[in-house]
């Protein structure tokens, strides 16, 4: 499987597929800025399998300042799949993402239903 662009309520997404290389470093999300620029999504959907388990610990650095990244590009970011483990092993990470699903540029779900259903919200 590839990723490939999908729309959902409008909102156009490059759905990264789970196989693939793994966002391990910053420069690494310039690889999904430049696939979602090529997809001309203004959203991407990044699969848990995907990411280094750095991203789940928040001193690292690695979630903000990719994350930073998408804002200044103004590319919107979804976490898709099960993050349960590394939520239950850091409070940060809980509150992290509690904020996070609060606001816009920024979304933890389960699956791309979640995705779709979120998106669908006023």
């Amino acid at each position: 499987m590839t990723d490939c662009a999908q729309d959902f309520h409008g909102v156009r997404t490059l759905v990264c597929c789970a196989d693939g290389a793994k966002l391990e470093a910053e420069r690494d999300a310039t690889d999904f800025l430049s696939a979602a620029w090529e997809h001309r999504a203004s959203m991407v959907a990044i699969p848990v399998a995907r990411l280094a388990d750095d991203f789940f610990r928040l001193e690292t650095r690695l979630a903000g300042e990719t994350i930073q990244k998408f804002v200044n590009y103004e590319l919107r970011l979804a976490i898709v799949g099960d993050i349960s483990a590394h939520v239950s092993e850091s409070r940060s990470l809980r509150d992290f993402v509690y904020e996070a699903n609060r606001g816009r540029a920024l979304w933890f779900v389960d699956d791309l239903e979640a995705l779709a259903r979120k998106l669908g919200e006023p």
